[in-house]
């Protein structure tokens, strides 16, 4: 295993990090195999993995008791424990200290080594102002039940910086892979935090697993001609970790086969080792996931005020990944969903604001009705 500097923290962590959000199940999110997710903790803690994330939220609330188990018979000492203040169920700032409380009774611990404000995006952080969230951060460092303080985010680069501006943060956790360099915080933020001495720990490094599959042979093709082989898994992994900036990637492992790759992976990431001919094949596989693009919608929300309350973006979204990650069936369940809640093109008033306001000029009415035609399972 591999370990890297925290920022400006003296110590050091795995490369890779346990993402405890997608275990193993018996059929049900909140139904973990609790035999099997202890098993592949333990295993990759026995080989070296330091770096445990969970959050309130995960496998319907029952990650962080799994976790608990998980890290009895020694195991705690061996490992840095991250989880997350659930900010969006907060109401009141009491709560924060309940909640982490709580939370240290389904751990089995006295202490988390990394706690964050769970999924920051610009209403949520304004809220946590609203609710003095430096009063509670102190309260907790001095009461010894934090070690270091975070946040992980979702919003656009300016309110990142904004975030991590604010406050003397010890790290922040940010979506990050070759598919999403411009998205959110992106690389941008990555090297904004790493400036200031922030460890990054990088969650979504697969894309939910859409960087794992090869579902075309023309992708396939593409990776074949990597120099030594080796499976979109591992370049996506050692993309990441070719940058001195990265300071944990956490993986969301989901079987004992993927712990195994992960950790194998990770054995061999190094900083700046990426050849030129590697990373051009890299290259050219973002490329051919973009080639697949069914509309440029770059996600600005300005159709966002839609008379006729359409998810005009979130459709759009919906279309490319269809075609760039082969997730068709995926689509239209969530298509179906969207018009049992009245937000599909069905509603359209055929206005045309959208297209008056639309920066890129997109045939909006005509995308969306290509969509509904393909993805509406009621036609």
């Amino acid at each position: 295993m591999q370990y890297r500097k925290f920022g400006k923290h003296d110590l050091k962590v795995s490369a890779l990090g346990f993402g405890c959000m997608r275990f193993p199940t018996l059929g049900e999110p909140g139904k973990i195999d609790e035999a099997e997710a202890i098993r592949m903790l333990r295993y990759a803690i026995d080989n070296g993995v330091n770096y445990i994330d969970t959050a309130w939220p995960y496998h319907n609330e029952t990650s962080e008791t799994l976790v608990g188990k998980a890290l009895g018979q020694g195991y705690r000492e061996k490992v840095y424990l991250a989880t997350k203040s659930p900010v969006f169920l907060i109401k009141d700032p009491a709560e924060y200290d309940q909640y982490l409380n709580r939370q240290l009774e389904k751990l089995q611990t006295d202490h988390i080594d990394f706690y964050l404000l769970h999924a920051l995006d610009e209403k949520k952080w304004q809220q946590c102002l609203e609710h003095n969230i430096f009063d509670f951060i102190s309260r907790a460092k001095a009461d010894g039940k934090i070690k270091h303080m975070g946040f992980s985010f979702h919003d656009d680069l300016s309110v990142f910086k904004e975030i991590v501006d604010a406050y003397d943060w010890d790290f922040c956790q940010i979506q990050y892979n070759y598919m999403n360099e411009e998205y959110q915080a992106g690389r941008e933020g990555l090297r904004y935090a790493a400036a200031k001495g922030l460890g990054v720990v990088i969650m979504e490094p697969l894309l939910g697993g859409r960087l794992a599959r090869v579902g075309s042979p023309a992708l396939q093709a593409i990776w074949n001609k990597v120099p030594g082989k080796g499976t979109p898994v591992k370049w996506a992994l050692r993309w990441l970790w070719n940058q001195p900036e990265v300071s944990v990637v956490l993986s969301g492992m989901s079987a004992m086969e993927q712990v195994e790759e992960n950790v194998r992976i990770a054995s061999e990431a190094r900083i700046n080792s990426l050849t030129k001919a590697e990373l051009d094949v890299i290259r050219q596989a973002k490329e051919f996931y973009l080639a697949q693009t069914k509309v440029d919608c770059t996600g600005c929300q300005y159709c966002a005020g839609c008379p006729a309350k359409i998810k005009i973006d979130h459709i759009f979204q919906l279309y490319n990944s269809a075609y760039m990650y082969d997730e068709h069936q995926r689509a239209r369940q969530a298509y179906k969903r969207m018009v049992e809640k009245e937000e599909d093109f069905s509603r359209c008033l055929d206005c045309g604001q959208c297209e008056e306001i639309c920066p890129q000029h997109l045939e909006v009415r005509r995308h969306l009705r290509d969509f509904h035609k393909e993805f509406n399972e009621n036609k």
